[in-house]
């Protein structure tokens, strides 16, 4: 199951695909004014269908203004098949595109085939609602404030983020960060992890679970 945000100002397309997509149990949002893109959570999406021809902001233009926001596909729907027009929607970011008409079931298995594919390490944001970690420049906000880790307070978080739900040993959370050539010890994880707790309560969030006897992992 994936979450899927299609854009495209045709409500009958809109339809469509919302129906064909909740059979393979997709939660599918649809929105068919495409100035509203910006008001929604683009991380929480697992893929993102844009109609390239729409009034007022197309989709290539919107695929521009989002791409560095979000690390998940983005599929073009288009009724243009000029290769130089499909080049240039690739060359802004965009990962696959899909020609106007489609069948259903072409359109299932090449969004599946994406979905499959989205195993790859994110790039530029990771969100975890209300987490957003700015993995380029190495800053994790809550919701809209920013909070003030050190680097390896960060780089912390960052490996327990992206491995969320799963647990680890000190020893695996300092060979993770720091490498097997750091130069203190997994005793100093302890600390670190004290204080991140401690900046984080500040914005009252409790994002790091002890298991006792075993290690920590990122709960949210």
């Amino acid at each position: 199951m994936a979450k899927i945000l299609v854009v495209d100002d045709e409500p009958a397309i809109l339809s469509l695909i919302h129906n064909a997509l909740s059979t393979d149990q997709h939660l599918v949002t649809t929105i068919s004014n495409p100035a509203e893109v910006h008001s929604t959570d683009l991380g929480a999406y697992n893929l993102i269908l844009l109609d390239v021809m729409m009034p007022g902001v197309d989709g290539f233009t919107l695929c521009r203004e989002i791409r560095t926001a979000v690390d998940c596909p983005i599929l073009f729907l288009t009724a243009k098949t000029l290769e130089s027009d499909l080049m240039y929607g690739l060359g802004l970011g965009a990962d696959d595109y899909i020609t106007k008409p489609f069948g259903i079931g072409a359109l299932r298995a090449r969004i599946q085939a994406h979905l499959r594919r989205e195993g790859r390490e994110r790039r530029n944001m990771l969100y975890l609602d209300p987490v957003r970690l700015n993995l380029s420049g190495k800053e994790l906000y809550i919701r809209e404030n920013k909070v003030p880790l050190t680097k390896s307070e960060y780089e912390i978080c960052e490996f327990l983020a992206r491995h969320r739900g799963q647990v680890f040993s000190k020893d695996h959370i300092y060979e993770g960060v720091f490498g097997m050539d750091g130069d203190s010890d997994s005793s100093a994880i302890t600390e670190h992890i004290k204080n991140i707790r401690a900046k984080l309560a500040r914005h009252g969030l409790e994002a790091i679970e002890t298991i006792w006897g075993i290690g920590y992992k990122w709960k949210l």
